[in-house]
């Protein structure tokens, strides 16, 4: 249980809010595998809550010099539109809690792997994005997750202190990255497993979001 009520939560995007990286793992696997590259689903695993530049270095060192990683995620993300168009599905109990949140006054952010253009895109096709006060993606960093820098970027736009904040993270790097900025995090595991590591850094590792938003209330 949370000891007392954040003044502030700062949301992970993808697999948290929405259902993106079940979705990315799929046509990535069969983009890939098209292009003539066995891919399976332990080689996604690692991409997991990495900002793109961190996924273009796996892929390149898991595949090698012949494999063109922009001409991949083009055809990904042609394919991802044409099933999905521009939204994307919001993870079970996401406009809930957002929805509670705002209710509470909590301020609120997004702090994202993902860049700028494509996060503020989905968070708007998806319905999101009037909710929040505050949206830094990739884009607005040096370095992204595992790293701290969107979640003390996030934390300095908000104006409230890492440790009086509550991140919610659903991936073994964007845990890391909370508590590295010094932001108490809960783990709502999507496609990653909690592990020891991910059970130490967090406050705590739910089920689901409507857990933290009972929490909250």
């Amino acid at each position: 249980m949370i000891p007392t009520r954040p003044a502030a939560v700062i949301f992970d995007m993808d697999g948290l809010l929405l259902d993106t990286e079940r979705i990315s793992r799929t046509s990535m696997i069969e983009v890939v595998n098209a292009m003539g590259f066995p891919m399976t689903e332990a080689d996604f695993a690692p991409l997991v809550g990495l900002p793109k530049d961190a996924n273009r270095k796996q892929l390149d060192d898991r595949f090698g010099p012949g494999f063109d990683y922009d001409l991949m995620r083009a055809r990904q993300l042609d394919l991802n539109n044409r099933r999905y168009g521009l939204a994307r599905p919001l993870r079970p109990g996401a406009r809930e809690i957002i929805d509670t949140v705002v209710a509470l006054g909590l301020p609120r952010a997004v702090a994202t792997s993902t860049e700028r253009i494509k996060a503020i895109s989905h968070l708007t096709h998806s319905g999101l994005i009037d909710a929040f006060d505050i949206v830094v993606t990739r884009d607005d960093v040096a370095r992204g997750k595992p790293f701290p820098d969107l979640y003390l970027a996030a934390t300095a736009a908000l104006g409230v202190s890492p440790a009086a904040c509550l991140a919610l993270e659903d991936s073994y790097n964007g845990v890391r990255a909370a508590h590295a900025a010094g932001v108490p995090v809960i783990m709502v595991p999507d496609l990653l497993p909690p592990t020891d590591e991910m059970r130490a850094m967090a406050l705590a590792v739910v089920d689901d979001l409507a857990v933290v938003r009972r929490w909250l209330e």
